[in-house]
């Protein structure tokens, strides 16, 4: 069974960031296991965050160009305030819901997971939010529900990658209920204690630590609960690529390269690769929820 995670740290508890980068470097003299507590793992491996500046100027949204740096370049004329999120489908409540509205009131809480991108690299983020299977409880799912479909914001005069059509826009992603309900899923606002950066899927994004980064849909302004599973937008772009499940998965390789091994952003020029995990890491926790499945066949 999936191990529920403790609520014991709010807001005014996340470390600044100067003092976590202090302590990464008490951590490589420090136990292995009493790391990995710190880190809110039950594991021997000590997670590490990167820094801000790695975390918010290496990634993918493409709405801001395909780049690395250019979600870091371009992304700063996204508008995050005033921000909405229609909650529609098979729930209880549906409407058009302030970020307070959807998450005001919960456990805010810092979770530091590992990150991996389709792509092979990798990073750790230490993300503040909610969990959000309480966001749903929120909303009340009905009975008939068996997915969330989530849908990212399209800002045109914002996002030289919708205005130069990079990829068929709005974004949309999708989890199984179960999925979306489990413990280690979230609903992030903010990394290091401060609000997400634009280029990080500011103001509200979901982060699902044992799938592939672009499952992690960014500032999200749709939420669905649907009986048949929704569309997701890189399986629909190239379906012999990328599935709709997409989880970590060492030993199923994208066909263009090998998943086995994966690079560490912030290791430095010559870093060797790493052993990528099954699950990124968190197989004791999910691999219940794929019992009976060909997971080469649901990648």
């Amino acid at each position: 069974m999936a191990r529920r995670w403790t609520n014991t740290l709010k807001q005014a508890d996340v470390t600044p960031e100067p003092l976590w980068l202090n302590r990464r470097q008490i951590m490589a003299g420090a136990g292995a296991m009493g790391a990995a507590l710190l880190a809110g793992e039950a594991s021997a491996e000590a997670l590490e965050p990167n820094t801000w500046d790695e975390i918010t100027n290496y990634n993918n949204y493409y709405e801001f160009g395909v780049g690395k740096d250019d979600p870091a370049r371009n992304a700063g004329g996204l508008r995050t305030s005033p921000w909405s999120i229609e909650v529609n489908g098979l729930v209880e409540r549906p409407g058009t819901y302030t970020i307070d509205d959807l998450i005001g009131g919960l456990d805010l809480e810092e979770r530091i997971y590992r990150f991996r991108c389709v792509e092979a690299w990798s990073m750790v983020v230490p993300w503040n939010g909610v969990e959000l299977n309480d966001v749903l409880d929120r909303v009340g799912v009905k009975s008939s529900a068996r997915y969330v479909a989530f849908e990212t914001v399209v800002q045109p005069e914002a996002m030289i990658g919708v205005r130069r059509k990079v990829m068929p826009f709005p974004y949309v992603e999708g989890l199984r209920l179960d999925e979306a309900r489990h413990p280690l899923t979230m609903l992030a606002t903010g990394i290091y204690g401060k609000p997400l950066a634009n280029q990080s899927g500011a103001p509200i994004r979901l982060v699902v630590p044992w799938k592939y980064g672009f499952k992690s849909i960014k500032s999200i302004v749709r939420i669905s609960l649907v009986a048949d599973e929704p569309p997701a937008s890189w399986p629909m772009l190239n379906p012999r690529e990328y599935g709709f499940y997409s989880n970590v998965n060492p030993k199923v390789d994208h066909p263009r390269w090998t998943q086995a091994t994966e690079r560490k952003i912030g290791g430095g020029l010559f870093s060797s690769r790493v052993p990528t995990q099954m699950f990124n890491g968190y197989e004791a926790e999910v691999a219940s929820l794929y019992d009976g499945m060909d997971l080469r066949i649901f990648y």
